[in-house]
């Protein structure tokens, strides 16, 4: 640089601008996207994917209902099960064969001896009805049917033997 002349300008670079397709009949480097339909085609994605969406996830709902449906009929029937063998060892007069059908609890409070004075004291029953299994008290509705037709409605406690979840008689009307 100089003194005295005045500082050199550079100019910009130009920009390169294409020049303008050639006239009518020229096709374009691409095809342009087809335009009609386009609403629908998306709608009808959308439907079948919402429709496919509430079959898993009306399947899934389904499967859980029909689950603890199966569930709850399943300890119905180990409830039904139990407390029925524990009534036909107490009406048979088989008191120890009752008792080992108890939780461990209720033999905690009384002892075989204990169990079978008791037992021979209460009043006997001709016949029972079992009720449905009530999963929150863990209570099932007996009706015993006692000489000369009179009958006592009470419940059968139960609990779940915590090494085998089988249910046991913890009480009958208790």
């Amino acid at each position: 640089m100089t003194y005295g002349q005045p500082p050199m300008q550079y100019a910009p670079p130009a920009t390169f601008v294409p020049p303008p397709p050639p006239g009518p009949g020229v096709h374009p480097p691409f095809p342009a996207p087809p335009v009609e339909g386009r609403g629908r085609r998306i709608g009808l994605g959308f439907g079948i994917g919402g429709g496919i969406l509430a079959l898993v996830c009306g399947g899934g709902v389904a499967a859980v209902i029909g689950l603890a449906v199966a569930m709850t009929g399943a300890l119905d029937e180990q409830a039904h099960v139990v407390v029925s063998e524990y009534l036909d060892a107490v009406q048979a007069g088989d008191y120890d064969k009752a008792y080992k059908q108890l939780c461990d609890d209720a033999q905690d409070r009384e002892s075989l001896s204990e169990y079978r004075e008791r037992m021979s004291r209460e009043e006997r029953f001709d016949s029972y009805v079992i009720g449905d299994f009530d999963l929150e008290s863990n209570e099932v509705p007996v009706d015993l049917t006692r000489p000369g037709g009179a009958v006592d409605h009470t419940e059968a406690q139960l609990e779940q033997n915590t090494s085998t979840g089988a249910f046991e008689v913890c009480g009958l009307g208790e």
